[in-house]
């Protein structure tokens, strides 16, 4: 029995993953993220599916972040009603992120509402709180390593991907076929995270190319960090670091405390991490002390260096505070969340910086920043962009372009095609042609909606 392969998402973009596999009669979901960036893409999110969400036999998931988890709720309303499976700080993971993604969509409808500078008339959450809540019921924990029994005959196995707690790629075997989804690869030899794993083998190889086409820097993320610091607060500026609450949030904590004990920085330097969701997240790195390799001494500073802000009012406060400090607040492409209220406040003054800690999506208010925009937009006014700007993409959670090949080297045979994903059209191209010219593999890189057999 053939199988067959369609690219709901995550092909000629770096979000909305979504993977469909299919025989004649079951589905296998591999991620089912939410388009993120350019609005065309995030329209795409309103959008159906081209297949009955009753119809799909199970979900996998290879990690939490929004663009590979945050339309289940979504295919959930639709109809779906089988399992979802995820490791275990996955699940922990989502739980904070899925309802927290629901409450800043009700949040900014009804934002854009009162203010009214929507063009809908109500604007309409794409979900909400209550709605992400009701799919969190539907995940189911999978140990790594371990086979897990998928409805159809197929089986999974979760390896780590490093990237966030909980990140996997994913092996599934169907009808005599091993197709690997990369999920997001990490960064070899990260601070928190343990290295990626390569499986061994494969028919088919799904890879992401979120940086195909770049190398991070080979310079020391503290050094350029603290360098910034430093000359801001000299100046009497703020530095805000727009971050993702999952995984950069808690690499930066890290990075702070280890400055702050080195002296590189003040050790009396106010630094607030200003995201409740980033505050859970670091609770959850403390309870699965097997998924990184962080002493319990390192835990305790990385905890320790940042002043929590836990609601609202505290966050306001700390808009309308003149004194130089940090602030780390999500989200990391500023798209949303608290941070958009501290960029309002700090970004047209040139005493201040922002600091962007990775990967901006095409789109984003991040990327329109890194890209020199003199202005941006936000609650519906223009902003000018007069403070510093920086994007340290060394702290990125990607694996970069040598990276990227050093993971496919792991393999002991080529597959028979291997898929680039997950990355801009100039990214995946250029990861295409570095693997056809080294590894001498078959690539392909998939388009939008595209099906493919897989003999």
């Amino acid at each position: 029995m053939g199988l067959t392969l369609t690219f709901l998402g995550g092909a000629g973009t770096v979000t909305g993953s979504k993977y469909l596999l299919e025989d004649d009669e079951h589905r296998i979901l591999v991620d089912c993220g939410l388009f993120q960036g350019y609005k065309a893409l995030r329209l795409k999110n309103w959008a159906s599916l081209p297949n009955d969400p009753h119809k799909i036999s199970a979900v996998l998931l290879t990690h939490a972040h929004l663009d590979h988890s945050g339309y289940l709720p979504l295919l959930i309303n639709r109809g779906y009603r089988g399992r979802v499976f995820c490791t275990a700080a996955t699940q922990d993971l989502c739980g904070i992120l899925l309802p927290d993604c629901g409450h800043l969509a009700e949040r900014d409808a009804d934002f854009a509402n009162r203010r009214g500078f929507s063009k809908h008339k109500p604007a309409l959450p794409l979900y909400n709180e209550e709605d992400a809540r009701r799919a969190l019921n539907y995940l189911q924990p999978v140990a790594f390593d371990q086979m897990q029994k998928i409805p159809g005959s197929a089986t999974a196995r979760f390896r780590r991907a490093g990237h966030i707690l909980g990140a996997a790629s994913i092996e599934v075997e169907w009808h005599g076929k091993r197709i690997v989804f990369s999920g997001d690869i990490g960064r070899y030899n990260d601070p928190i995270m343990f290295d990626p794993v390569t499986p061994d083998s494969a028919d088919y190889v799904l890879v992401e190319s979120t940086y195909g086409n770049r190398s991070h820097e080979n310079l020391d993320p503290e050094t350029a960090l603290g360098a910034i610091v430093n000359r801001t607060i000299a100046r009497g500026g703020t530095v805000i670091i727009p971050s993702f609450a999952v995984g950069r949030a808690q690499s930066l904590l890290f990075h702070f405390a280890r400055m702050k004990s080195a002296g590189t920085i003040r050790p009396d330097l106010p630094i607030f991490l200003d995201s409740p969701m980033a505050i859970e997240a670091s609770d959850i790195l403390g309870r699965h002390p097997s998924d990184h390799h962080l002493t319990s001494e390192e835990s305790k500073k990385l905890a320790a260096v940042a002043h929590y802000v836990q609601t609202g009012e505290e966050s306001r406060a700390l808009t309308a505070n003149p004194m130089p400090k940090v602030i780390i607040s999500a989200s990391g492409m500023a798209t949303g969340g608290r941070v958009l209220h501290h960029l309002e406040q700090y970004v047209s003054d040139s005493r201040n910086a922002v600091v962007f800690a990775g990967f901006q999506a095409g789109g984003t208010r991040g990327a329109s920043m890194v890209a020199g925009a003199e202005s941006i937009r936000m609650h519906g006014h223009d902003i000018p962009v007069r403070a510093e700007v920086a994007n340290l993409a060394m702290l990125s959670a990607h694996a970069d372009r040598s990276e990227l090949m050093r993971w496919l080297k792991g393999f002991q045979m080529p597959p028979t095609t291997l898929f680039v994903v997950h990355g801009e059209p100039t990214a995946s191209d250029t990861l295409r042609h570095d693997i056809e010219q080294n590894l001498a593999w078959s690539v392909v890189v998939p388009e939008q909606g595209q099906q493919v057999e897989l003999a």
